[in-house]
């Protein structure tokens, strides 16, 4: 007898479709085993990634503009601002990150390798402007921005995108000419690149940004498969040289002290770690109510960007932190699926990357918000108030669809959907370029569909 899982997807999916039908009477523990076979076919499908990536990044900007708009009232009332001021700057930057993303999407794979040097060079060029006293702008002790009039920029933010791209295509090439196997190729010119954008960074002071660069720098080598010794070695470097920039400046020295903190100290350092805290006790299982915080009225600086998870604790809850926590598994689960099902080196050290600055910017500003790390200063993706930040976010957003679909067995199942899905051989916004070739092999979701009737 053949099992389920030899069976040919189209098949299998009909038989557990039948198999839950007749298990219906059987009992709670066939029902449980027919929906958990359901479940991993599911799971299973080519393209589950790419709808993952997109149903997660989705939801979190729609949920993260509610909490913007929420978050945002104390301080627009404050200073006598609109109550929409920060939630029409924040859909303005989602349009246009979609906007990109869209175009991100359907970009092919060597147009984005033909762009690498061009973003990195205006990368460092941006980084360089922001470093001369004029043009750079100051915002809450650090200089970052770019004033442009009608708007501000934050070039940090694009260094992510650029080294994401630019470290993706050098290892690419190494690995076509088998250089990889030394470790002077493995880490040059990869860590002096790196290290030129985070001075660069560190100049502005953003340590937060910095330390997503080196997450990402880490995450790369891990994928290339660095020695554990050089590993180690590294990582020893990138310690000594974060305790230093960290014991050096006193602000971050008492962001550190502040790690852990329950009660308040007399000088008042820890304010914000601890009614982060409170916000996120106050909430408890269901929260106070959309709207209905308090901590974000004067106690919680910086509720609508560093702190906005805080908020959303206290005013969604348990259910509504847990929420984006689990949106922002299933969007690292995707990321992964990607950059472990394609064959192509590029693809897979830039989605992996991708998926590292996501998910170490989250972990940072969530940590910040727990108390468990200092406060670093770095917006949670997708989520919080920050124009430069959302239009970088949305672009690995884009990059990662694009890779999503690149893969071959994405590829196969687009290729093998029905004709109604199809835009035509020659629509290029199409889900899929084209009819099925000619010459191309059947593939086994084909061979199980039964033929269409013409009318």
């Amino acid at each position: 007898m053949v099992s389920t899982s030899e069976k040919p997807p189209r098949e299998r999916l009909r038989l557990i479709s039948a198999t839950t039908t007749t298990f219906k009477s059987a009992g709670p523990v066939a029902r449980a085993r027919a929906a958990r076979e359901r479940f991993g076919y599911l799971m299973a499908r080519p393209l589950t990634p790419y709808y993952l990536i997109l149903g997660a990044a989705l939801l979190l900007v729609v949920l993260g503009l509610v909490m913007v708009f929420s978050a945002s009232q104390s301080f627009v009332t404050e200073h006598g601002l609109p109550m929409t001021f920060f939630f029409r700057k924040q859909l303005l930057a989602l349009l246009l990150g979609g906007a990109l993303a869209v175009v991100l999407t359907r970009t092919p794979v060597k147009a984005l390798r033909r762009a690498v040097y061009p973003l990195l060079f205006g990368v460092v060029g941006a980084l360089v402007l922001v470093a001369i006293p004029g043009i750079g702008s100051r915002i809450n002790g650090n200089r970052n921005w770019i004033n442009l009039g009608f708007f501000q920029v934050q070039p940090s933010e694009f260094a992510k995108l650029a080294l994401l791209l630019w470290a993706a295509d050098l290892l690419a090439r190494k690995q076509r000419t088998h250089m990889l196997d030394q470790w002077k190729h493995l880490l040059v010119p990869l860590v002096p690149g790196t290290l030129v954008l985070m001075v660069l960074i560190m100049i502005g002071g953003d340590m937060g940004t910095t330390m997503v660069l080196i997450a990402m720098l880490f995450g790369l080598l891990w994928m290339v498969g660095a020695p554990l010794r050089l590993f180690a070695a590294t990582l020893g470097i990138a310690v000594v040289a974060c305790t230093a920039l960290i014991i050096t400046v006193p602000h971050r020295l008492g962001r550190l002290s502040c790690v852990g903190v329950t009660k308040p100290d007399p000088n008042l350092d820890c304010f914000q770690a601890l009614h982060g805290l409170y916000a996120l006790a106050a909430g408890g299982p269901f929260g106070s109510g959309l709207g209905a915080g308090v901590e974000k009225w004067g106690q919680l600086p910086e509720a609508h960007t560093d702190f906005i998870f805080a908020a959303t604790g206290e005013e969604l809850g348990l259910v509504g932190t847990l929420s984006v926590l689990a949106l922002f598994a299933a969007l690292g689960y995707a990321g992964i699926r990607v950059a472990l099902g394609t064959a192509d080196p590029f693809v897979r050290y830039a989605a992996g990357a991708a998926t590292t600055w996501i998910m170490a910017q989250a972990v940072v500003n969530l940590g910040s918000a727990l108390g468990l790390l200092p406060i670093a200063g770095v917006p949670l993706p997708l989520f919080s108030y920050g124009g430069s930040a959302m239009l970088s976010a949305m672009c690995a957003i884009g990059l990662l669809l694009c890779f999503a679909r690149s893969t071959p067995a994405a590829k196969a199942a687009l290729a093998a959907r029905p004709r109604k899905w199809r835009k035509g051989a020659n629509s290029r916004f199409g889900p899929v370029l084209g009819r099925v070739l000619p010459g191309r092999k059947t593939t086994a979701r084909e061979a199980v569909r039964p033929p269409r009737r013409e009318r």
